[in-house]
């Protein structure tokens, strides 16, 4: 359903856009930010290794992406502390719930709109290593560490532990910061575990059972 309708928007939008530079929204931003930005947008994309106008597109696409939740995170902080220092009770309590509603509109908006200007320029697989890269490639860290930690995993089990991880990277993308992105995942960890240990795994045991694993690997690569 996701896929169907970025592959939709990015099919109309591919008519302009194509024929267009997309341009570093870096008006207004202090230097030193936006240098930050487009360094940290340039080694998200390193992996596709883009050359030319598209290399210049898909930087830019990936840093706006980021000035944009700076902007909506910082619209909704100011709200916040404005509702705080001139409200109270009930009216303070509104203002604040606005504000946050205010927020995930906005996030929502943007969540969509991001992959389906990438994928103007880039394949689906690419798309998703972007995504990847953005969020520490936690999907894949986390996912293998599973199948390491529990080798008698059910081909069930990992479908289902892999598609809550995939979730949680549609969610980590429009995260505040780097440690909102990983409580992101955190947060999936913890339901992975409860739904593990319902299907009747111990996962104390298993756990033991991979740090001694763990360390006799270290041991046999010293040899």
């Amino acid at each position: 359903m996701r896929r169907t309708a970025i592959t939709l928007f990015a099919a109309f939008l591919s008519f302009t856009a194509m024929a267009q530079t997309v341009a570093l929204k870096s008006e207004g931003r202090e230097e030193g930010y936006v240098n930050t930005i487009v360094q940290r947008a340039e080694k998200n994309i390193a992996a596709l290794k883009l050359t030319g106008e598209k290399a210049l597109n898909v930087r830019n696409i990936v840093a706006n992406k980021y000035f944009e939740l700076n902007d909506i995170y910082t619209e909704r902080d100011k709200a916040i502390a404005l509702a705080k220092d001139s409200l109270s009770g009930a009216a303070k309590n509104a203002a604040i719930d606005m504000a946050k509603a205010q927020c995930d509109s906005r996030l929502y908006r943007s969540h969509f709109a991001f992959p389906s200007t990438l994928a103007i320029f880039l394949s689906a697989d690419e798309v998703t290593a972007v995504e990847d890269a953005m969020t520490y490639n936690k999907v894949k860290v986390t996912y293998d560490a599973y199948l390491d930690e529990i080798p008698s995993l059910k081909d069930e089990e990992k479908v289902q532990i892999y598609a809550w991880l995939v979730e949680a990277r549609h969610l980590a993308i429009d995260a505040e910061g780097s440690k909102q992105k990983h409580e992101v995942f955190n947060k999936y960890k913890g339901r992975i575990n409860n739904y593990l240990s319902k299907r009747g795994y111990d996962l104390n045991k298993e756990r033991e059972a991979w740090f001694k694993r763990l360390e006799e690997r270290k041991k046999q690569e010293k040899k």
